[in-house]
């Protein structure tokens, strides 16, 4: 018999530390607001950095962002939001699927 871990025992495992689903979260929701920024900005045919002048950002800050790097606060949000022409909507969704 085997000590060694595949991956879905290894992650299994680092799931069941303190704080690990926390972090998870924070870095799928992170992951999901730079891809829906990308986006945004891919349709607008803006480069990184003309989304970044626009933002007062610099580029490799929204390219951070946009890799799922960094978990963004309202006001770094707002910006961008602005500055791709929308409106930053934060809510409570129920946690049910609708069917």
């Amino acid at each position: 018999m085997s000590d060694r871990l595949d991956w879905n025992d290894l992650r299994e495992r680092r799931m069941t530390e303190p704080g690990a689903a926390e972090t998870y979260e924070a870095t799928r929701i992170a992951f999901e607001l730079g891809q829906e920024v990308r986006h945004l900005r891919e349709g607008h045919d803006w480069s990184q950095s003309q989304l970044a002048r626009a933002a007062g950002m610099t580029q490799s800050a929204v390219a951070r962002f946009e890799a799922g790097r960094t978990v963004p606060t309202l006001p770094v949000l707002e910006r961008l939001a602005r500055a791709l022409d929308r409106r930053l909507d934060v809510r409570f969704a129920s946690n049910v699927d609708a069917a």
